[in-house]
């Protein structure tokens, strides 16, 4: 079980104002929009708030994957 912080946080919030309009971001429009450097650990803590988020990839020729985000339900 994950030790989430408030949903109050003002780093969630970031998060989930940027994610609100239920388009994908990716982590890099993550980091810089909503100035948080772990966003895997801020989906986690979204998700055990009962948000529903998706996380997808995309392999790119040479430089690696680049994975995005679509939160398709907000936490209550």
């Amino acid at each position: 079980m994950i030790r989430a912080a408030a949903l109050t946080s003002k780093r969630l919030q970031r998060v989930l104002q940027l994610l609100a309009d239920g388009r994908p971001h990716t982590t890099r429009d993550i980091v810089r929009k909503a100035r948080v450097m772990a966003v895997n650990a801020c989906i986690s803590e979204l998700r055990a708030h009962g948000a529903e988020i998706s996380c997808s990839q995309q392999v790119i020729e040479g430089k690696g994957r680049r994975f995005s985000y679509t939160m398709t339900k907000a936490p209550e």
